[in-house]
Parts: structure tokens; sequence; C-alpha cells
């Protein structure tokens, strides 16, 4: 009958309750990773979206552009160009502020300038290509881009290659 006697309660307890807890633990592990992967900020998906970012400043004798993808800047002068890789970090910077701008206004938002008209200043535009289309502002005077545009246009001109692209200076909107 030695079959049938009990064994003490915590020889089958602790391992029960041991077994118990892992599978507890587990479980909100795997629930909370799931959580993390849907509260994802929307931004980063934007960001992802955001294809190409380019800036080009021209007038009569003279044509800059900057081109921005993920991986790498182009700075144009005059038909002289240097590539050059950015980090995420740079790409991200640039891509926070064109992810606080309305695209679909872009084209609509006005120059608080108008020097371009006489060669006073370089013809600028912003282009975004965002999910294969592209979004392009109006031409606004180098320099003084319209206020929506501001962050993002000082933003492309502070991370442009020093040794081609010459940044064009601030003036004062008359």
């Amino acid at each position: 009958m030695k079959f049938l006697q009990k064994k003490p309660i915590t020889k089958v307890a602790i391992p029960l309750i041991t077994i118990l807890i892992n599978i507890i633990y587990l479980n909100c592990t795997s629930q909370k990773k799931n959580n993390e992967i849907k509260n994802k900020p929307l931004i980063n998906l934007q960001q992802s979206k955001i294809e190409k970012i380019e800036l080009t400043e021209q007038t009569r004798g003279t044509n800059r552009v900057i081109i921005y993808t993920p991986t790498s800047k182009v700075s144009s002068l005059n038909g002289n160009s240097v590539t050059s890789p950015i980090s995420v970090e740079e790409w991200k910077k640039i891509t926070a502020q064109v992810n606080l701008i309305d695209l679909s206004k872009i084209s609509t938002l006005q120059s608080p300038t108008t020097g371009r008209f006489s060669d006073r200043a370089l013809a600028a535009t912003i282009s975004i290509t965002y999910e294969n289309n592209v979004f392009t502002s109006s031409s606004f005077d180098a320099g003084i881009p319209p206020k929506e545009l501001e962050n993002l246009y000082d933003e492309i001109q502070n991370n442009s290659t020093k040794n081609i692209i010459k940044k064009t200076p601030k003036r004062n909107a008359p």
C-alpha cells in the first residue's frame, strides 16, 4: 500500500507553481512585444515612405541642387556634383521636418518675397517624393522660404556639402 501514500504537498506544489509562473511571464512578455509593435509612431512609418527630398535653387548663371535619399545626399553646383552618405540620424532629422508639412498644400504656399522675378535672388523650390508621388512647392526666393517650409529649408541648408554648395544667406524680407 505504499503507492497510496500521499506525497508531501510541497514536493508537488513547488514545481507546479514554478511552471505556472513561467507560463504567465512568457505570456506577458509576448503581449508586451506585440503592443510595442502596434504602438510604433506613425512618423517612423512616414519616414520610411519618404523616398527623396530635393532643393533646387537657380537663376540665369547658377544652378544649385541638393538631393537627399535615405542613404545619401547629392550636392550639385552648375553640374559639378558630390555624392556622400548620410547617417540614419541625419535622414530622420530631415524627414521629421517633412512630416510637419501638409504635402497636399505645398504647391499653394505663398512666398514672402519676390526677388527671384528680377534676378535679385535665386528661385528655389522643394520637391518631396512620398509614396511614388512628387510634391513640389511653389517658387520662392532662396534664403526666404514660406514660413511652413522654413525649418525644412534650414535643415537642408545646414546639412548641405560645404565645399560645393555655399549656403544662401538669410535675408530680411522687405
